[in-house]
């Protein structure tokens, strides 16, 4: 078992996809990848879900800053995730919290008020915390009986982030029209992130005209990523930001593997390829746009 955590809390982990398939997947660790010209920041990372016997905490920062990841936010999308997403942004300079219930989350609490009154207080009360975040739908692993909690958990999470002025990170996996809708209804906040972009060039648009900041993932790597590369492709230089999410979306040649900070290079690599961006200059202008969709530098 993982000791990420800075509290006894277990760290969650998703080796029951592995049990269940019965499947030996590839568990070893990808090279660390060449130094990045100018720093950059991971803005979506999830240092407490371990995938077996991977990387803890300071070793994941301290190998992200060997290649110029400098900085992660690190975002806990249930309230034992929120909790230490806090108490390490409180320990490790180098990262800021976001915290929410995700929307996978949402359907599962028995008690909302309870839930976003924590994650209120948790926002609230700790200058380390930057964003209220992952909020948001999602239309594949939750069915039509839970999209209600899951809509009335995002318009809640909407209210906390423009209340709090903290920037709102939104999860969106195949909810594209309804996540506009809801957000349109809401408002949207000053500052908010689509995480892990997964849309087309349309769908782009669309959340760039309502003020978004685009994050993209190691997903633009993989071989049926048309739609999300043509995306980047046409985002202005000024809204890009780039992420993880690991442990997951693992950039290729290394699909498959646990995913980490210190693999971002990989991932603005293939970004600076796509646009035709020179990397330093990418590099700057992701550094400088992270700043400005978290509220400054930190």
């Amino acid at each position: 078992m993982s000791t990420n955590r800075p509290t006894s809390e277990p760290t969650r982990t998703r080796a029951s996809t592995e049990e269940q398939s019965g499947v030996r997947r590839d568990r070893e660790r990808p090279a660390v990848p060449d130094r990045l010209p100018h720093p950059v920041v991971d803005n979506h990372c999830h240092l407490d879900i371990a995938d077996g016997e991977w990387l803890e905490t300071r070793e994941a920062i301290d190998l992200a800053v060997s290649v110029n990841v400098t900085r992660i936010v690190q975002i806990g999308c249930d309230l034992p995730g929120a909790r230490w997403a806090v108490a390490a942004a409180e320990e490790h300079p180098e990262l800021i919290a976001g915290v929410a219930l995700h929307p996978n989350e949402a359907p599962k609490v028995d008690d909302l008020d309870a839930a976003m009154a924590e994650i209120e207080a948790l926002a609230g009360a700790h200058d380390r915390v930057r964003a209220v975040g992952e909020t948001g739908l999602d239309h594949f692993r939750t069915g039509e009986e839970g999209r209600p909690a899951q809509r009335e958990s995002f318009r809640r999470h909407i209210d906390l982030a423009k209340r709090l002025d903290k920037t709102l990170v939104i999860h969106d996996r195949d909810a594209h029209d309804e996540v506009l809708e809801v957000l349109d209804e809401e408002g949207v906040p000053e500052r908010w992130v689509m995480h892990c972009f997964s849309g087309d060039r349309d769908f782009a648009r669309a959340c760039l005209d309502r003020g978004a900041h685009l994050s993209f993932a190691g997903t633009i790597t993989f071989k049926n990523a048309d739609p999300i590369r043509a995306a980047l492709a046409a985002t202005p230089l000024d809204r890009i930001l780039v992420e993880t999410d690991a442990p997951y979306l693992t950039p290729t040649p290394f699909r498959g593997r646990p995913n980490a900070s210190y693999l971002v290079p990989l991932t603005v690599r293939a970004m600076a390829e796509v646009r035709g961006d020179e990397l330093e200059g990418l590099c700057h202008a992701i550094d400088v746009n992270t700043e400005r969709a978290f509220g400054g530098a930190w």
